[in-house]
């Protein structure tokens, strides 16, 4: 009997240790927020190749909506995805010409041809249109979406990934969604494009080693971060630019964690937020290699929670990018 209690009790000693020293690796690692660019990254090009300044998200917006989009060595795949999208928006425009819009392509230090590819819709569409911001080295998926939202112009801004997953005409239900959320206090929202619908039907075709990390993910989400939420990880979300410069002015997550800490920091400025199913198909050529990548997400969420219990982030009030 002693034994055993001898037992237990070096098994809470040490359960105690380890929890300490995760504190104090995630206070000593943490990384405060970089909202710096690089001289070249605060400029466009124009359709004849001349250089303008980039707006500011603390600017008045000048257009309904912004769509950004992080691409990183996306050449092949980006450009269906951006055809789908212009259709739509242009669509849009010529049913109501008061309607006006913007697509910023955030080319996050890819190494193939996506900046030139991108172009392409710069020149096709105008450089009001359709923009380009290249990234100097890469930051990581919420780092290209964070670059990007603070260079828009839009009332609304919707994050949408690069490989057209999501139908681009589910805007119509994120915006819907983001609509009947009331109230918005100082008119903050957030609308969320969710897969969760598509889960069992996900799960009857994955193995049962990805099941297990996909629900192992989905309970550090809720334990640590997210309560309420049930997909916080679709690459389709719309925000209302004062929701966008609240909580991007917080995002200290730059990799593939970064949606979980910005529903997160939403969350603790109370900000409401609406989920809505979307349709959504797997596209061939993911940048997620799954036990890594689940791995890394795994580990980022809970040094989110520890970071901010501990002190070691905060959140921040907007600032304006050097």
């Amino acid at each position: 009997m002693d034994f055993l209690c001898g037992i237990v009790q070096a098994l809470v000693a040490l359960a105690a240790f380890g929890l300490i020293m995760a504190f104090i690796v995630a206070h000593v690692t943490a990384k405060m927020v970089n909202l710096t660019r690089h001289e070249k990254e605060k400029y466009f090009l124009t359709v004849t190749g001349e250089k303008e300044l980039f707006p500011s998200l603390h600017d008045p917006n000048s257009r309904e909506l912004s769509v950004v989009i992080p691409a990183y060595n996306e050449e092949l795949r980006m450009p269906v995805m951006l055809d789908e999208a212009m259709e739509y928006l242009e669509n849009r425009r010529r049913g109501r010409p008061s309607f006006t819009y913007e697509v910023i392509v955030v080319d996050d230090g890819s190494k193939d041809k996506t900046t030139e590819v991108a172009m392409r819709y710069t020149r096709k569409y105008g450089a009001d249109k359709v923009r380009v911001l290249t990234l100097v080295k890469n930051r990581g998926k919420g780092g290209a979406v964070r670059m990007g939202t603070l260079s828009s112009r839009g009332k609304v801004i919707l994050m949408a990934d690069a490989d057209g997953a999501t139908k681009f005409s589910d805007l119509d239900k994120v915006e819907a969604a983001l609509n009947d959320l009331s109230p918005k206090p100082e008119n903050m929202g957030i609308s969320c494009g969710s897969r969760a619908h598509l889960e069992k039907d996900s799960v009857a075709q994955r193995s049962m080693f990805r099941t297990f990390l996909m629900y192992g993910f989905h309970f550090l989400v809720w334990f640590f971060c997210v309560r309420g939420i049930k997909d916080t990880q679709c690459g389709f979300k719309l925000f209302t630019r004062e929701a966008a410069l609240k909580t991007f002015s917080s995002l200290h997550v730059e990799r593939w964690a970064f949606d979980v800490e910005l529903l997160y920091i939403a969350q603790c400025f109370k900000i409401p937020i609406a989920e809505v199913a979307v349709n959504w198909t797997e596209i061939e050529g993911s940048k997620l290699i799954p036990f890594w990548s689940w791995l890394q997400m795994g580990i980022d969420l809970v040094f989110i929670r520890l970071r901010y219990i501990t002190g070691a982030w905060k959140l921040q009030s907007p600032q304006k990018t050097d």
